[in-house]
């Protein structure tokens, strides 16, 4: 095989674990190599509740989508970080709400970038595209990002469970910062990301032992990333408690999220 494809492929290390292809072992994927599997299972059998995180994650990006595409009534979305597609991907939640919702899509794992290609199709009234860039190259992504979303109209950022892998040495605080400097009046940011408890330090820790990288940080640090921002009720949560399902009962757990708007 020859093209972009085969060039992405060459890139792929399968000897060094990588989030989105844990994050797709976690959640019962199947594209995942066996040093992934070795951190994820590494994790495990420390903190077997690691799965409920990451379905919690999931969980959320359906309520904060239904609230962006619905109540917000936002037609452009940027997700960076996509991870392996799964059911309910983010162009999938928000077109079969607006039908002619914009998503770009963005991941620097070659896996998830052929995936993409091969699996995410658009509705044919909306568009779907995929950059292949770091969170850490912002600059690379708006450039990007212009080419599909029209950055006169509000934008929703989705950024779930990215920003841990970003190190404090990087300034991720920064990265956000520009990101939403970039963005008009009305646009959303979305963050969802674990905190840091005794627990969860110990299984980051191991993860790290095993070439995974992750980087805790607390509740008021994730605060931070919305400074300037309004953010939405109920404020930033620990993630199963952001506008559950009528009925629901559901349970605090270390991982936190919120969304809000640029005024």
């Amino acid at each position: 095989m020859s093209g972009p494809d085969s060039d992405l492929q060459k890139r792929l290390n399968v000897e060094q674990p990588h989030s989105a292809r844990i994050w797709n072992y976690l959640l019962g994927g199947k594209d995942n190599f066996e040093s992934d599997r070795a951190a994820a299972d590494a994790v495990l059998a420390q903190m077997p509740e690691i799965r409920v995180f990451a379905l919690a994650g999931r969980e959320f990006l359906a309520r904060a989508i239904g609230f962006l595409a619905g109540e917000a009534g936002i037609r452009q979305f940027l997700d960076i970080g996509t991870g392996l597609p799964t059911a309910n991907n983010t162009h999938q939640l928000a077109q079969g709400i607006a039908a002619n919702s914009k998503i770009v899509y963005v991941d620097n794992d070659p896996l998830v970038l052929v995936h993409a290609r091969a699996l995410l199709t658009s509705h044919p009234d909306g568009t779907t595209n995929y950059i292949d860039a770091d969170v850490r190259d912002p600059e690379k992504i708006l450039h990007g990002a212009a080419e599909d979303l029209d950055f006169t109209q509000p934008i929703a950022v989705m950024m779930i469970g990215i920003l841990g892998h970003v190190p404090d040495s990087d300034n991720p605080a920064a990265i956000v910062r520009r990101i939403v400097d970039a963005l008009p009046s009305g646009s959303y940011l979305v963050i969802n990301d674990s905190i840091t408890t005794p627990v969860n330090d110990s299984a980051v820790e191991t993860a790290q032992s095993k070439g995974a990288n992750y980087h805790l940080r607390t509740v008021e640090q994730i605060t931070a990333f919305f400074d300037g921002l309004d953010l939405i009720d109920p404020g930033v949560v620990s993630t199963p408690l952001w506008r559950p399902a009528p009925g629901e009962t559901p349970q605090e757990i270390a991982v936190y999220c919120g969304v809000a708007r640029k005024p």
